[in-house]
């Protein structure tokens, strides 16, 4: 299917892979897709903070409904971490709560960063978007108010970290279980050197399967909007096809389930038009959970 497919439902349908600039939130871009595609249906993948840069996932029009099925999966990040520190905001930016005590040797850094592959519980940082009470915690810690946070699983698959030539600061390769705070991390790591850390810059180089090298500027995407929209399917492209038709078609459109002898999962269910919908088995039967085209 190829993105013109894609564009019949109402107005500009698919995803543009933004390489977000610093200084502007991730909300900031989707204003600025909204305003470039034309239609307020307009939604990303995983918030980047206003300083971060990288890969962003927008999802333009009834591409948008996908939003809950993507946020899954490997995300990777090249990070700064300035030890020896400690700020209300686990990075830069912050009040410095701590400083000056002394950063250990280099081994030791590295050793201690590098122990956090795996899994480990950590606990979300109050300034971000999670909510309590239908409030951002980033709204509460604004107006002085920390609340308790429950500990979360997280899983850091590989870790690298590496001087940068500033005795205070490693540079940090990470891949990591979506919901990972790099920042929380950074400071994790700090405090198990016993001197304090937090991060000093962030760069996402990969979410939902696109990397960099899918990523471009908003300038660009500005410039030539059409040819940086992708098919809502790429989306998926890990996932096996499937084609219905006659009967099966209809019971699918309808939202009944058919009989199929396939393994459980998810697959790209595609009629005489393409793609039009992500579809899931389970115990012999599937059915449609999510159309993006009628």
């Amino acid at each position: 299917m190829t993105a013109a497919d894609d564009k019949r439902c109402d107005g500009a349908c698919g995803v543009a892979v933004v390489d977000k600039p610093a200084g502007i939130t991730s909300f900031g871009v989707v204003a600025k897709m909204r305003r470039i595609y034309e239609t307020r249906r307009v939604g990303h993948t995983g918030t980047l903070d206003p300083d971060a840069t990288g890969v962003l996932v927008v999802l333009i029009g009834r591409a948008a409904k996908a939003a809950e099925y993507v946020t899954a999966g490997v995300k990777r990040y090249d990070a700064v971490m300035r030890l020896g520190m400690t700020t209300d905001t686990e990075d830069v930016t912050g009040e410095i709560v701590t400083s000056g005590e002394a950063v250990p040797p280099s081994g030791e850094v590295i050793a201690a960063a590098e122990s956090f592959a795996g899994e480990y519980m950590q606990t979300p940082p109050m300034y971000s978007a999670l909510k309590r009470g239908g409030e951002k915690l980033v709204d509460l810690a604004r107006r002085g108010i920390t609340v308790q946070r429950e500990p979360r699983r997280v899983e850091i698959y590989s870790i690298k970290a590496r001087p940068t030539g500033r005795a205070d600061e490693y540079s940090l390769s990470v891949s990591c279980s979506a919901g990972t705070y790099i920042r929380t991390l950074c400071a994790d790591i700090g405090s198990r050197l016993g001197c304090g850390g937090c991060m000093a810059s962030l760069r996402r180089t990969e979410t939902c399967g696109f990397g960099i090298a899918d990523a471009h500027t908003i300038e660009e995407i500005v410039a030539d909007p059409s040819s940086y929209l992708l098919p809502t399917e790429t989306l998926f492209a890990s996932l096996p096809q499937m084609r219905v038709a006659g009967a099966n078609e209809k019971k699918i459109k309808n939202g009944a389930a058919v009989s199929v002898d396939c393994a459980d999962g998810r697959v790209r269910l595609y009629d005489d038009g393409g793609f039009f919908a992500l579809g899931e088995i389970s115990s012999g039967g599937m059915r449609a959970v999510k159309f993006f085209r009628v």
